[in-house]
Formats: C-alpha cells, structure tokens, sequence
C-alpha cells in the first residue's frame, strides 16, 4: 500500500438487499465520492440480474471499482481482492475524492479494513480437485472435519457449508505444512475509517430480500442462468456456486421445479442474512447503525461530512 497517512475512508456495510448500493450513490453524489464494491459476487462478468449489481444508471452516475473483473470460471482469492481494493482506494484518493468501501461481505471488508496479511499460495489445481472430489463423495462436513484436524481455529471461523473456503485453508495447510490461521496476520491500513452500517427489521428485511427474488425472476433470472450455463459456465464454475445461480442451475438440470427453486433462493437468502449480522457483530462497537426506515438521510451524511472535515 502507499496511501497517504490517515487518508479518510467511509465503509459502509449492511445485509444484503437492506439499500446499500443506492444509499451510497446519493451519498457519493452529494460528497463527490467513487464506491469500491465489497461484494464477493459483483465480481463476477455477465452476472447482472442474481447479484443485483448496480444498474448501468447507477454507475455512469457514479464510478464503481471491482465489479465485473473476472469470468465466472476464474478463481478469485481473497488475496486478489485486497489487493485490488487498495490500488482502487490509492487512486481515488490521489485524485482527490473520497473513497467508499460499499458491500456486504464481511471477509473483504475486514481483509481491508484490519489489514489482513494473507498468505500467497498460489492455487493447486490438482488437490483442488481431489478436494473436490471428496466433497462430492462424503459431503463437505468431510472436508470440514479434517480442517478441525489441522486447523481448529480455522474451521471454528469456516461455515462447514462453504466448501470452497475449507479447501483453501485445507490447500494453504498442505501447501506450506502451516495452519492458515498462524499465518493470517494483521497490518493496519494508513487510513481513517467511518463504518456506517444500514439495517431494518428483520422480517421486514426479509420481505424484501422475497420481493426482490420476484423482480429477479421478471428481469430474466432463468435465461441469465441459462445463457451462462450454454456459454460453458456450468454448476461447477466458481461463480455459480452463488445464491440463486446454484438454485436455477438445480432448475435447469431437472433436479426440481422452479417454484420449489425459488423458495430455497429466498430461504436461503434469509439464512446468509443471518450469517451476515454475525460478521458485522465482530467489530459492532465500531459501527455507526442506522434504521434505513426511521432514520433522516441528512442525518447520516451529516455524520459523514463531520468526518471528512476532521480528516482535512
């Protein structure tokens, strides 16, 4: 990194679907600000209606970072992302505008935010595989369990659900022959950070996250999923392992009907909400919550501007 010393950075974080992309619009718009995108989904190209990216009118109104910068079947690490994200916050900063770090997933958020020094392990395609394939053979708590093994602490922090995240730590550990959590240490960024986190009533949230599932389905879900699939994406690319592209996959391979496809989209959205606040509750003393309902929206960028000036 080669930021300036206590350059001012804005986060804000929230579940998904709570507002956050055009909360931060409106915001960037009136304090001359770009939006770095945390989001592990928006990354991906072609994948436009399933991560509900900011529309094309939302990012000639403002200028998004790390959306749309890899194929679905490329890997992407964490370490790629932090990487990235500080050479984006670098530039915004040195042409004078303030950056917004805008997502909802806690891993980048944190991995920029604290300052994680990641291991460099470069992809192992071959264990990978055999990974892989004891996954599809004995189920993924497998994995998990032998992470418990190598690794406790790692596997206390890896949902045994999120398969691709064990066998990474798994890949570092056979790799270097050291657990990746003795190795995952922290360097504080150069900067000053306001963490503005957004919320609502939960089964409010959850009303919206079902209508927004609906509206995902009129803008053409199944033929994004279905181009993708025809255009050699198929269920086993990194990207379609993601909320609502796995579940059509399931759709489009006749292994449920769509109604039933739908239905686990919007529980399963439900249930990543859910991991999500856990995320957020790690450093919940350092966030600034707002109710997107009952809160004036002058009252937060009121907080924002108190912030930049302290900064200037």
């Amino acid at each position: 990194m080669a930021l300036v010393e206590q350059s001012p950075l804005v986060a804000i974080v929230g579940p998904t679907a709570v507002g956050k992309t055009g909360f931060a619009v409106a915001l960037c718009q009136r304090l001359d600000g770009e939006i770095v995108s945390a989001d592990s989904r928006q990354v991906y190209q072609w994948m436009d209606i399933g991560t509900d990216k900011p529309t094309p009118e939302q990012r000639s109104l403002v200028p998004h970072h790390l959306v749309d910068i890899v194929r679905p079947d490329e890997e992407f690490t964490l370490a790629q992302y932090q990487r990235l994200a500080y050479q984006a916050i670098e530039g915004i900063m040195r042409r004078a505008k303030v950056s917004f770090l805008v997502g909802g997933t806690g891993l980048y958020m944190r991995a920029v935010l604290e300052g994680f020094v990641i291991p460099r392990v470069e992809p192992d395609p071959r264990l990978r595989q055999s990974l892989r394939q004891q996954a599809e053979l004995e189920g993924g708590a497998s994995l998990h369990a032998r992470l418990q093994q190598v690794d406790p602490q790692a596997a206390a922090k890896i949902d045994p659900r999120n398969v691709r995240r064990v066998i990474r730590a798994l890949e570092v550990f056979e790799t270097l022959g050291e657990p990746i959590s003795a190795l995952q240490t922290r360097r504080q960024p150069p900067y000053r950070v306001l963490k503005l986190g957004l919320t609502m009533e939960r089964n409010q949230l959850y009303r919206k996250i079902d209508d927004r599932v609906e509206r995902m389905l009129e803008r053409g879900l199944v033929a994004e999923v279905q181009g993708l699939v025809e255009s050699g994406y198929g269920p086993e690319s990194p990207a379609m392992a993601g909320l609502g592209y796995r579940q059509i996959c399931g759709y489009l391979a006749s292994e449920t009907d769509l109604a039933t496809a739908v239905q686990q989209i919007k529980s399963e959205t439900h249930r990543f909400v859910r991991q999500q606040y856990k995320w957020f509750r790690l450093d919940d003393r350092t966030i600034h919550w707002f109710d997107v309902v009952g809160t004036p929206p002058g009252e937060i960028e009121g907080l924002v501007k108190d912030f930049l000036e302290k900064s200037s």
